[in-house]
């Protein structure tokens, strides 16, 4: 009897542990395929001081006016992501100016890193789960500050762009079903989303130890 009750113990927890790699690998590929339409903007203030953290969101909007400027109306992410590369020291430039117009010296970097962790965001109409994405950052100085997120494409953070999110998420070629992760559209995707979240989060504290 003490046998077939640890037997049936034992296929409850086999069982068990591969659901929930089932379930991993199934958040895994959610997130990846949503990591893979969008390239997120990580601006990284000097210091944590007023004033460094007042000029790094004078910097961000000086990039966000610089990027605006190549980016072409109906532009794919790929398309987007070459020409983000190619206009990485304009990016920076645009910062600079901005740093010496504000009577500091600190330099400025922009740089393309790809699979860069960031944990769940939460704008006024839609959010991203935790995970890893290409991002595009912008470094002033020591880059020992808080940090200012968002997104670059689909163009959410763009000033000019005045449809809702969802709608701008799916004329950038997002799937109906992301664009409802992203913007909780029912209690079905804000569970998935929750999931998703805790499931990254879960992975990125292994990584580290």
């Amino acid at each position: 009897m003490t046998k077939h009750t640890l037997r049936r113990w034992e296929l409850a927890l086999l069982l068990g542990v591969a659901l929930a790699a089932l379930l991993g690998v199934w958040l895994d590929r959610s997130q990846s395929a949503l990591a893979d339409q969008v390239i997120r903007l990580h601006v990284l203030a000097n210091s944590d001081s007023e004033a460094d953290q007042a000029l790094k969101l004078k910097v961000r909007d000086s990039v966000l006016a610089a990027a605006e400027e190549y980016f072409q109306p109906g532009a794919t992410r790929e398309e987007t992501e070459a020409v983000l590369r190619d206009h990485l020291w304009e990016l920076a430039s645009a910062g600079a100016e901005t740093v010496a117009e504000e009577g500091y010296d600190y330099p400025v970097t922009a740089s393309l890193v790809e699979n860069y962790w960031f944990p769940t965001k939460e704008y006024t109409d839609f959010a991203l789960p935790a995970g890893q994405y290409t991002a595009l950052r912008i470094v002033i100085g020591e880059g020992g500050g808080q940090n200012w997120w968002c997104v670059v494409f689909p163009p959410l953070c763009l000033g000019s762009v005045s449809e809702p999110a969802a709608q701008t998420a799916l004329s950038a070629g997002l799937s109906e079903d992301q664009v409802s992760l992203m913007t909780g559209e029912d209690e079905g995707y804000v569970v998935k989303f929750r999931a998703m979240e805790l499931w990254e989060g879960f992975q990125h504290w292994l990584s580290e130890k």
